[in-house]
C-alpha cells in the first residue's frame, strides 16, 4: 500500500469513527493531528515525520455534555471499535489506549504506531 493509499484509507476510518462517537453520545473534534507537516513546532509535541506528520494519526478530544473527556477510559469503546473496524477491513489500525495516550488513533506505518 503506498502512503496516498494508506492516508485515503485512514481518512475514511475517521469519519467512520467520528460518526460512532456521535452514536456514543459524544461530540467529536480533532486535535492535534495533521496540520504540521515538516518542521518541529514548538507548540506541538509530535515530531517531524511521526505518524501524525505523514497522515496516519489523529488525537481526537471527545466532550460529553460540554465537558472535556481527557481520561483513556473515556475513549475505551471508540478504541474498541477502532481495533475492530481494522480487523473488519484488514488495516493496522492502533488505538493508543494501549500504550497511555488513550485519545490517539493511527493506522501503522513501517512499524510506527
Amino acid at each position: 500500500m503506498t502512503l496516498r493509499e494508506a492516508r485515503c484509507r485512514f481518512t475514511h476510518c475517521l469519519s467512520l469513527l467520528v460518526l460512532k462517537a456521535e452514536t456514543l453520545g459524544y461530540e467529536a473534534a480533532f486535535g492535534e493531528g495533521m496540520d504540521r507537516l515538516t518542521v518541529k513546532d514548538p507548540t506541538s509535541d509530535h515530531m517531524p515525520n511521526s505518524l501524525h506528520h505523514l497522515g496516519l494519526a489523529q488525537d481526537i478530544d471527545l466532550y460529553k455534555d460540554g465537558v472535556w473527556c481527557t481520561k483513556t477510559e473515556d475513549h475505551t469503546l471508540l478504541g474498541l471499535y477502532w481495533e475492530e473496524l481494522g480487523v473488519e477491513l484488514n488495516l493496522p489500525l492502533a488505538w493508543g489506549g494501549r500504550f497511555n495516550d488513550g485519545n490517539h488513533y493511527s493506522l501503522q506505518w513501517q512499524g510506527r504506531r
